[in-house]
């Protein structure tokens, strides 16, 4: 398996722009290191390489996701993000405690924690919803990366109308979080959920306005109709 690893890497030095790579930090006020290319091409390799994996154990696929994480490359956590989710067939719910030991050790910038926990994390809860219990336990972490997972892991799930009670649980456990990650993935996640649940979401909004950070409560509003945006940002 580490041939695996080691072709990996050759193909995204191969790939690697110096453009792209000086371009990229743009989007992140975090110190990042990648390689610097086109996301098509990141996914394009992290495919060819999967259909030679697939067929191993689960926990060697899982030794060789934490063996790119390892690098701190954002590629090759993207890679994992991308291999993770094809294995949710085969998750347990004992496998969160993977994911948590990952996020908590190797995530360091929001496109690698919103890359993993939309779909590999949020996919293990969707199966086992039971596990959303551990989502508000990672919103209590010191670690603004668990914050921001704990909310982000639920994205897809709320944009189709589920976990709703949750979803205000996760916001209330955050509301007045300090980071602007946070904020901005627990907003994000009211936003989701909104599409299915405008009056909700917009009572929960105006419930916690007074307190709610702008940059959350904007994030929350932004696909409700002009009246309740206007109304939900009224000062007093």
């Amino acid at each position: 398996m580490d041939q695996v690893i080691a072709a990996i890497r050759k193909e995204l030095t191969e790939n690697s722009d110096p453009s792209i790579r000086e371009s990229s930090k743009r989007f992140f006020k975090e110190e990042i290191t990648c390689y610097g290319m086109k996301t098509a091409t990141v996914t394009a390799i992290a495919k060819k390489y999967w259909k030679e994996i697939r067929s191993q154990e689960k926990y060697d696929i899982f030794a060789l996701c934490e063996e790119l994480y390892r690098s701190g490359y954002l590629e090759e956590a993207f890679i994992v993000s991308t291999w993770v989710p094809s294995l949710s067939d085969r998750f347990e719910p004992g496998d969160l405690s993977v994911f948590e030991y990952w996020i908590d050790r190797w995530i360091t910038n929001w496109a690698a924690c919103d890359g993993f926990c939309n779909h590999a994390v949020g996919e293990l809860i969707t199966k086992f919803p039971d596990q959303v219990v551990q989502l508000k336990r990672w919103a209590a972490s010191p670690n603004r990366w668990m914050r921001r997972a704990a909310c982000v892991s639920l994205i897809v799930p709320a944009k189709h109308g589920e976990f709703l009670s949750d979803v205000f649980e996760l916001a209330d456990l955050v509301l007045i979080d300090q980071d602007a990650m946070v904020q901005k993935g627990y907003g994000w996640l009211l936003k989701e959920a909104s599409r299915k649940h405008i009056p909700e979401v917009f009572a929960y909004v105006m419930q916690n306005r007074a307190v709610m950070p702008r940059t959350a409560l904007r994030y929350a509003i932004e696909l409700m109709p002009q009246e309740l945006k206007s109304e939900a940002m009224k000062k007093g």
